[in-house]
């Protein structure tokens, strides 16, 4: 039910954009008729309210001994640092790189060795970016219990590319979710929504986009 919600809700907060007849592209050069910004939730106040509390939720119910909570740079911010006041935990970031002046910090914010983390991600494509996070913050000492992401697209590659590294994702909601809503409520064409899990289930193939 918090899945429906929350797609629903990064519908109504206009944060996912579904556009199969004029696709977006990815900076890889891959057409998508779907784009995700999860900061469009920060300013819509209901959505961001139920965004920061199913991100609580689910990381006291699937995370329990998270000590410190960690956002990616810089979509994720915002969101850990909410959900950590609301749970009362120690927060931080991870640069994309790390800066080239003053203390040199990949890391923002105090983090110890052996601190139990949870990384706090807007989406999961193909995954590659929060792995790179992972990766930082392992090879700062800490131990990495997994992410909390607001939204995942479920592509095979992410979900092969975490399990190799034995990282957990828990998305809210994903993309399958959002796209049955998107045909129940209009938004996009019965006959699109085909389209769209196609494009899913083989983003380097564009046969969907000719459709």
């Amino acid at each position: 039910m918090r899945n429906e919600q929350i797609a629903g809700d990064l519908l109504k907060a206009k944060a996912v954009f579904l556009r199969p007849d004029e696709p977006f592209t990815w900076a890889s050069g891959i057409k998508s008729p779907i784009y995700c910004d999860n900061r469009l939730t920060l300013t819509d106040v209901a959505v961001r309210t139920d965004v920061e509390n199913a991100l609580a939720q689910t990381i006291r119910q699937s995370y329990p001994g998270a000590e410190v909570l960690m956002g990616t740079s810089t979509a994720g911010i915002a969101h850990a640092a909410i959900t950590a006041h609301l749970l009362g935990l120690p927060m931080g970031y991870v640069r994309a790189a790390a800066k080239d002046h003053g203390r040199k910090n990949a890391i923002e914010g105090r983090l110890l060795p052996g601190q139990k983390v949870v990384v706090v991600e807007d989406l999961i494509s193909t995954g590659g970016s929060v792995l790179e996070v992972v990766d930082i913050l392992r090879e700062a000492g800490a131990e990495v219990l997994g992410i909390a992401s607001i939204f995942t697209y479920g592509m095979e590659k992410s979900a092969a590319r975490l399990a190799e590294a034995g990282v957990q994702n828990v998305s809210l909601t994903d993309f399958d979710t959002v796209v049955g809503i998107a045909a129940q409520e209009g938004i996009i064409a019965p006959e699109d929504k085909a389209r769209l899990l196609a494009f899913r289930n083989n983003p380097t193939d564009e046969s969907w986009v000719k459709v």
